[in-house]
């Protein structure tokens, strides 16, 4: 399986799931993709500036949903992405996942399928 966490542009993975994903490979300097058995999906600004806003992180998750059609051999396993350091909530994250409903290797959170099953 493939952990699936939110990272920032310039992959400094040192806090919140970012810091857990470098047990399993993810590399520093890497802010968006595979490493290891993980993915890091940009969800702040390089450096750490502040969140990306919800249209650029919608850039960012279609990318990683054409990823995972792509690479159906991986189960992707996505974290509450953005909801941590990112500063959003689930109820702003869940639905830019919408295209991710019908894809069978990625596993969505709980709380971000109650979002989208309510809708």
């Amino acid at each position: 399986g493939i952990f699936v966490f939110g990272s920032n542009l310039s992959g400094i993975h040192g806090k919140g799931a970012a810091k857990t994903a470098k047990k399993w490979g993810a590399k520093n300097g890497l802010g968006e993709g595979l490493s290891g058995s993980t993915y890091a999906l940009p969800t702040v600004k390089e450096k750490i500036k502040g969140p990306l806003s919800l249209t650029q992180i919608k850039k960012h998750v279609d990318t990683f949903i054409q990823f995972a059609k792509g690479a159906p051999i991986y189960q992707f396993y996505v974290t509450e992405v953005g909801c941590g350091l990112g500063g959003y909530t689930p109820k702003d994250i869940a639905p830019l996942f919408k295209d991710a409903i019908e894809v069978q290797n990625i596993s969505l959170p709980q709380v971000f399928w109650d979002i989208l099953l309510e809708n």
